[in-house]
């Protein structure tokens, strides 16, 4: 199939997940295929460690699965491109066009999902905020924990406003995907915040216009100084 395709070239192929995510980090290349039901190491895992360890690859899954909930499943864990295994021939092509312009793709048996921004081109908003409902704890630590992973290693700088819970759990993922946090705090590019705290100062400020920020602002400093004793 990619012979149509002469700009495409396939520098590596591996039989296993772990064997795909150690090629991931080492050669970084622009775009992976991965199929669900690799052995050792599952697709939808691979492509999480894929996401935080090649941050700028473009990830296809290609599945013999067509359920919704592992569509939604396989965008979670960072993949960019969803194909069933039996629709290849006539979407995987497209699929690659649309990830490389830097768009998402589902085929044409998911349009009826509510997710518009699939197989569109990207487009600039800059006033827009994207927002993520989650069905459970897992799901929204493993995102946050690549999000800002990914962040953090890029040089860029974040903010969280979490429960303790929360807050202990990410410290411990981005530990986990050896992220230097502790750095990132001194250069005050890493804040993190009590959630019920933060809300309670805003609302005793609420008529004053932007005194959210002015809240995290002034919370910079020891939310960093308790980040401090954490990684310690």
């Amino acid at each position: 199939m990619f012979r149509q395709r002469p700009e495409l070239e396939i520098i590596c192929e591996t039989s296993d997940g772990s064997e795909a995510v150690q090629k991931a980090e080492e050669l970084q290349p622009d775009l992976i295929l991965i199929d669900i039901g690799l052995p050792t190491l599952n697709g939808l895992e691979a492509a999480r460690r894929i996401r935080a360890l090649s941050p700028r690859s473009k990830i296809i899954i290609v599945s013999q699965e067509k359920s919704a909930d592992v569509l939604r499943e396989a965008f979670r864990a960072g993949a960019n491109g969803y194909v069933v295994k039996v629709d290849t021939g006539t979407e995987l092509l497209n699929a690659v066009d649309a990830v490389l312009r830097g768009g998402r793709f589902v085929g044409r048996r998911f349009v009826s999902l509510a997710m518009p921004e699939a197989n569109s081109p990207p487009t600039e908003r800059s006033d827009c905020h994207e927002v993520g409902l989650y069905s459970n704890d897992r799901f929204l630590l493993d995102h946050l924990t690549q999000f800002i992973g990914n962040a953090l290693k890029e040089g860029r700088a974040a903010i969280v406003v979490a429960t303790e819970s929360h807050r202990n759990s990410l410290l411990l993922g981005l530990q986990g995907y050896g992220v230097n946090f502790g750095a990132a705090i001194e250069e005050g590019r890493f804040v993190v915040l009590d959630a019920a705290e933060t809300l309670s100062a805003h609302s005793q400020r609420y008529t004053r216009p932007g005194s959210f920020f002015n809240t995290l602002r002034r919370s910079d400093w020891q939310g960093g100084e308790s980040c401090q004793r954490r990684a310690g």
